[in-house]
């Protein structure tokens, strides 16, 4: 889609061109109109008026000599003589000696064009450009100078318009829109049959899944205008602007349907009303405006609303109900052939090498959004470019999904020897634990380089294939390969540092959602203890029991943890041949990838079943 933006001249562009008038006339047209009102005489003629007693104001400087008459009404000036006698004769006629002739006319003349004249040109153009403002804004008080105009961006159909080919990974939400699109190419077909087009559509979903991408597709595959705007601009200081912005909006649709309307982060303005700030305010005017706008759409205007956000459960339930918002698009998480088509949709934008296997990269990437995935893709290509390559390798985009997860190496860390031991034996814990245990996805990669996100090395574990469900076994086995780490600084070192902390904030979450969301504890069975709100920004978690009950799940949360926590120490005082054989090699290279790590231990042990 090309944008395209009516002209606009902001009122400062008046003014700047009335002060700029007012300068030329001040430095150019009254100097010279000035010097036209003082008449060149000769000095037979001042001399003849002096006798004949008509001169009224005298001024006689060095090198000339200001006068007027009698009335004061003219202004002459004449050259100076040597004349010892002229003093007198002018005090005889009765002139009057003044360091400054005034004429009274130009006085005037100048005091009006260069004070009121301004004044006046300065209030008729703001009056006019603020009116001209107001009356594109579809009314409103003009003291608003144009502020309840939309400033909606609008993009009108071309060649290089974004389709739904363009957006990877979406195919359901594709399909829901499509039906949009054939509406906008041929309403009678729905119209004959008595069915009407959904007036608004909600796209719902977290964030960098495309929501904003996919409305751009509907209206390029519609070929029809698109206006696009935030929520946030909507709202204003001024109570009534906002309102006036949606009114505005909706009448430039109007006037170009069939279009579409895309409104990102409509909750912003939508959020559900309540009498915390009275009902007067001006977000509650623009919503109700809002609203007002949708109920008065005939089924026959070619305007279809879209709107996005990441929290619909705070928009408010009328904006949600049958007539506004009709339908609700979910855009979630790309699944793993998604990744892999969104990854290929990016990649066409670089040079690839012989032999890179994009799906092993999104098995990687796994729950990484839209957005997220292209940066994978971009920091790969900065990655190979920073390395001297002219085409991006396999090796480029593991390491670019390890600088999304983690952060980018720290050159300038160097650990201690001690250190160093200590997080390689901290990293091949969680590998054994993990490796050796069934329902455990396989490891991916052992580091122990430092990188920017904190870690001091990790180990990386990829699943063959997306998992939507998870056993009360598998997050038995997640919590215990969490543990392992300390369990492996315990049995060698008989001591246990701080690395393990974000390994023990990973547990303690799974073994409470276990209890509180999941019902998988026999003591409390399937009872809700928790409630989750904002699900597409983190999950933000609150329980909802007795003191009591939160007493009692804290203490089932340390008993799951100990034992699991038991469990690994188990598996690793077992094998502790093997934790001491690849510990050292992983502190010899640094890194090590599954396929060394596995080669080390394909020699024995059959997976333990627990």
């Amino acid at each position: 889609m090309k944008e395209y933006k009516e002209p606009r001249k902001p009122i400062l562009y008046y003014y700047a061109l009335s002060l700029l008038f007012i300068i030329l006339l001040n430095t150019l047209v009254f100097p010279m109109f000035l010097k036209q009102t003082v008449q060149q005489v000769d000095y037979g003629t001042f001399m003849k008026m002096t006798e004949e007693k008509n001169v009224g104001l005298v001024n006689v400087a060095s090198g000339e000599i200001l006068f007027t008459d009698k009335d004061k009404t003219k202004t002459y000036k004449t050259g100076v003589l040597d004349d010892p006698g002229l003093t007198e004769r002018l005090f005889e006629a009765g002139a009057e000696f003044s360091t400054e002739i005034v004429n009274p006319v130009a006085n005037f003349l100048t005091s009006t064009l260069s004070w009121i004249l301004p004044f006046l040109i300065l209030f008729a153009i703001g009056r006019y450009a603020s009116q001209k403002m107001m009356n594109k804004a579809g009314g409103g008080n003009s003291m608003t100078f144009g502020m309840g105009k939309s400033n909606a961006k609008v993009y009108v159909p071309s060649e290089e318009g974004i389709r739904f080919e363009d957006v990877a990974g979406e195919d359901e939400a594709k399909e829901n829109l499509q039906e949009i699109v054939e509406y906008l190419h041929n309403p009678h077909k729905y119209s004959e049959i008595g069915a009407s087009m959904p007036k608004g559509v909600l796209l719902v979903g977290p964030p960098g899944t495309g929501k904003t991408l996919l409305a751009k597709a509907v209206a390029g595959e519609a070929n029809v205008p698109f206006f696009s705007i935030s929520g946030s601009e909507f709202v204003e200081m001024f109570v009534g602007v906002g309102a006036s912005k949606v009114r505005d909006l909706f009448k430039q649709a109007k006037e170009k349907a069939p279009c579409i309307v895309f409104i990102d982060e409509i909750d912003a303005i939508g959020k559900r009303r309540d009498t915390q700030f009275g009902g007067n305010d001006e977000r509650e005017q623009t919503l109700n405006q809002l609203l007002t706008e949708m109920d008065g759409f005939e089924g026959n205007t070619g305007v279809i609303i879209l709107a996005a956000t990441n929290r619909p459960e705070a928009l408010d339930p009328a904006l949600l109900r049958p007539g506004r918002f009709d339908r609700r698009v979910p855009v979630e998480l790309p699944d793993l052939k998604g990744r892999e088509e969104i990854l290929a949709t990016h990649a066409k934008k670089i040079k690839l090498a012989e032999g890179v296997d994009l799906g092993a990269i999104a098995r990687m990437a796994a729950g990484a959004s839209g957005a997220e995935l292209a940066n994978i893709v971009n920091e790969a290509a900065l990655h190979a470019v920073r390395h001297g390559k002219s085409k991006v390798e396999q090796g480029d985009f593991e390491e670019s999904v390890e600088v999304v997860i983690a952060g980018y190496q720290k050159k300038n860390a160097i650990l201690s020897d001690h250190e160093k031991k200590v997080v390689s034996y901290h990293e091949v814990g969680h590998a054994l634990v993990a490796a050796l245990q069934s329902h455990s996805a396989p490891v991916q990669k052992i580091t122990i380089i430092p990188r920017t996100s904190g870690a001091l090395g990790y180990t990386m574990q990829v699943e063959e294939q997306d998992k939507y469900l998870l056993s009360k076994e598998e997050i038995e086995n997640k919590i215990a390969t969490y543990t392992a780490g300390r369990a492996a600084e315990e049995l060698i070192f008989g001591s246990i540092t701080t690395g393990a902390s974000n390994d023990i904030e990973q547990a303690t979450k799974l073994a409470r959602a276990m209890i509180t969301r999941y019902g998988m504890d026999d003591d409390f069975g399937m009872v809700a203890l928790e409630t989750t709100t904002n699900q597409y920004l983190g999950g933000d978690s609150s329980l909802v029991c007795s003191s009591d009950t939160q007493k009692a799940i804290d203490e089932r949360v340390v008993k799951i943890i100990s034992e699991q926590h038991q469990k690994a120490r188990a598996i690793l005082s077992d094998n502790l041949g093997k934790l001491k054989e690849i510990s050292e090699y992983l502190y010899e290279k640094e890194t090590i990838t599954g396929e060394e790590f596995m080669r080390i231990l394909e020699e024995r042990l059959e997976p333990i079943a627990k």
